[in-house]
């Protein structure tokens, strides 16, 4: 045998040996170290390990009423197109686009033609059927006519009086008004214009009161209550003041809104329709802390919150929910009324991690900043 191969075998052996020797003594490599054995049963907070430093302040709660913030926009109360009744020729339009009206005021006035005519012969109809009328009950009296005579006299009376009131309501029609006070945003005659029945003659506005429609979620509208008090911001800059006089039954469909209606005082007219408006609605007061957004956090769940700590100086996260954001900090509800708040390190901590906080020298500070 060459001394090659016999070189070749010993390294093999020799190989061999060693690759073997860690499966039988891999099992009990963890007894060759106990100290660091020792150390991952007793935990991270064994031995004279330093505990990881944070920054905290201690914050309380205070009395802050509670607002739902919704955007919307002006609604008119009601938009009407004021029809013909009756078919004629236009003679008269005393409103221009942009008039203010009240209830009863002209619109557009239809040629009379013969109507008035025709309410003079029913009143003439009306008066001989009146004294037809009249002179059978003297024949009755007398016992000279029946019963029968006087029923058809009493309805030719009636009818007369039907035919007149048909008249003087033709006539009437010929002055289109307004039903309402409003405002005159469209016009659709001009002088000379033959109007057919169901002919519009204008679109009237009602601007007063002026309505404000907005959406809240099926978790928000459980909080509203009619006749709530509610103030507003226009997008041109006004402020409003209103109530809450309608709240949706039936939710949509898409968004599983409901619809919400707040009505606003309008005499002026200074509000129009279709403006955006971001509104409050105040919901009572709660106990609540202002503190930084910058101290937000997301736990494992998705949830929105903060790293406090409890008495013994262990990490907590703390669920929030927000109600309202201010130029010196968010407020929050969910927090204990007195609240260690970690300010600084709390992305570098976890839930039930102990820690070394360091609290500023002023601990009763309300608002915390990162």
């Amino acid at each position: 045998m060459s001394k090659n191969v016999i070189s070749a075998s010993i390294v093999a052996v020799v190989l061999l040996l060693w690759l073997g020797s860690g499966l039988f003594i891999g099992e009990h490599a963890p007894a060759e170290h106990p100290a660091i054995a020792l150390q991952q049963q007793a935990g991270p907070d064994a031995g004279n390990a330093e505990l990881p430093k944070v920054r905290a302040e201690v914050v309380k709660s205070q009395a802050r009423t509670r607002y739902l913030v919704l955007r919307g926009r002006t609604q008119s109360k009601r938009v009407v197109e004021v029809k013909a009744e009756i078919a004629g020729k236009v003679i008269s339009r005393p409103v221009e686009r942009g008039t203010r009206v009240e209830a009863g005021d002209m619109l557009c006035e239809l040629a009379v033609d013969d109507r008035a005519a025709a309410v003079s012969e029913a009143e003439a109809a009306l008066e001989d059927a009146r004294i037809q009328y009249q002179g059978i009950l003297k024949l009755k009296e007398q016992g000279l006519q029946s019963e029968t005579a006087i029923a058809g006299a009493a309805a030719r009376q009636e009818t007369a009086r039907a035919q007149l009131h048909r008249q003087e309501l033709n006539l009437e029609r010929t002055r289109i008004t307004a039903p309402f006070g409003g405002m005159v945003e469209d016009l659709h005659m001009n002088i000379g214009d033959y109007a057919v029945r169901g002919a519009p003659c204008a679109t009237l506005i009602d601007l007063d009161p002026m309505l404000i429609s907005a959406d809240v979620t099926e978790v928000e509208v459980e909080s509203l209550d009619l006749g709530d008090r509610v103030s507003g911001l226009i997008s041109v800059g006004r402020e409003i003041e209103g109530v809450v006089t309608f709240i949706g039954k039936q939710s949509d469909p898409v968004t599983r809104t409901y619809p919400v209606e707040i009505t606003v005082e309008n005499a002026d007219y200074d509000i129009r329709s279709g403006l955006t408006v971001r509104v409050r609605i105040g919901l009572g007061e709660v106990q609540a802390h202002q503190i930084s957004p910058a101290l937000f956090t997301l736990n494992d769940k998705g949830d929105l919150g903060v790293r406090t700590l409890d008495k013994s100086g262990r990490v907590e996260f703390r669920s929030i929910r927000i109600i309202e954001d201010g130029p010196g900090g968010v407020w929050v509800t969910g927090l204990p009324k007195t609240t260690r708040l970690i300010t600084v390190g709390q992305e570098f901590v976890s839930t039930g991690e102990k820690v070394d906080a360091v609290y500023p020298a002023d601990s009763g500070a309300q608002v915390a900043q990162p």
